[in-house]
């Protein structure tokens, strides 16, 4: 049992600004959640062998809104929100498997009065996580609901991105600090609909994933270690309807898994590097995995095929490509992904005139 005193230093952060070569190999155990630095966590534990604590966010943070992103799917076995709004997250961390929940008091908090006297708004969080990776998970917290992202940074200058900043103003970058687990989904969404990409993914986490720890809703898994998608076999993928280069970008992704999970320490220029090095990995599936993994504001998804239109709409009224995204984006460099995203949430798109993308189906053929 873990002494109800046990606290998480905020000295065992890694630094953001921290560069690890892209050649160094880091242990998983060496590699720990970049948490708030200024951030202290009494963790107790639970009765059920669970641990728990109360995370205070200094600022007004939406959960859902904020911790959807990791969600892939509606029935995501890594990600549910139960009846009562709680969410909950499955995750393979650097200490194993380990089930998060994360719940917020309605409405904000206010903090006690500090050395100075004053009372602080933000929003009270209450963690509680079960597993092996419990501890790892518990401290993941602030950098999973945005303690290292700066919304501030950005400043709208069209009318239409005012509206959205004031509407989604608890939206803050995730950053989950597990790359592995970013890019499996992110590979499986690949230039297919989202249909598609969940019912893989759903799938393959179904058959191949570790039991959730703890009082999990049922039906959750935590994703499967790298030997796990090496080993899965090629009937197993066409069963779940990813054609092999799929399957075989994620296998040669899970073999260097060591020297992977160090993007989420590297500089956005570096870590786009490291990641396209890999067969397979390009421009939009880069940005997918940064987004999450390492919170990148600026990671913005060039090739998606839904977000150039909806930029182009939202900020111009017109359809635009990828070229014309990029260049209505250019006054927001450093903060192009909090753009698209607040566009993904509450943007306008054009009328539809084309037909959808459909959903390929491999498993028939």
């Amino acid at each position: 049992m873990v002494p109800a005193s046990t606290v998480v230093p905020a000295s065992t952060v890694v630094p953001a600004s921290t560069v690890v070569p892209a050649s160094t190999v880091v242990p998983a155990s060496t590699v720990v959640p970049a948490s708030d630095p200024g951030a202290e966590l009494a963790i107790r534990p639970l009765d059920d062998g669970g641990l728990t604590c109360d995370w205070f966010a200094p600022f007004s943070v939406d959960v859902r809104l904020t911790m959807i992103i990791h969600r892939h799917g509606p029935r995501d076995p890594a990600f549910r929100v139960d009846p009562a709004g709680a969410i909950w997250r499955t995750s393979l961390t650097p200490a194993g498997p380990g089930t998060l929940r994360l719940t917020a008091g309605p409405g904000a908090a206010t903090a006690p009065a500090g050395a100075a006297g004053k009372r602080q708004a933000g929003t009270r969080v209450r963690a509680a996580a079960w597993g092996d990776g419990a501890r790892w998970l518990l401290a993941s917290v602030p950098d999973l609901l945005g303690a290292r992202d700066d919304p501030a940074a950005l400043q709208p200058l069209h009318p239409g991105l005012r509206r959205l900043v004031q509407r989604f103003s608890g939206l803050r970058i995730s950053r989950s600090g597990r790359v592995l687990e970013a890019l499996v989904p992110a590979v499986l969404e690949q230039k297919v609909v989202g249909i598609e990409a969940h019912r893989a993914w759903r799938m393959l986490l179904t058959w191949h994933g570790l039991p959730a720890p703890g009082p999990a809703p049922a039906g959750m898994r935590v994703f499967p270690p790298p030997a796990a998608w090496r080993a899965i076999p090629s009937w197993d993928w066409h069963r779940a309807g990813a054609e092999a280069v799929r399957g075989r970008t994620i296998a040669g992704a899970a073999a260097v898994a060591g020297r992977l999970e160090t993007a989420g320490l590297l500089p956005a220029a570096e870590a786009d590097r490291l990641l396209r090095s890999l067969a397979g990995i390009g421009p939009w599936t880069s940005a997918e995995i940064r987004q999450r993994a390492a919170g990148d504001p600026d990671a913005v998804s060039v090739g998606d095929y839904h977000i150039p239109a909806l930029v182009g709409w939202t900020l111009a009224g017109v359809v635009t490509d990828d070229a014309g995204m990029l260049e209505l984006l250019a006054p927001y460099a450093g903060q192009r992904y909090r753009v698209t995203r607040l566009i993904e949430l509450g943007g306008s798109g054009p009328p539809r005139r084309g037909p959808r993308m459909s959903v390929r189906d491999y498993r028939g053929l």
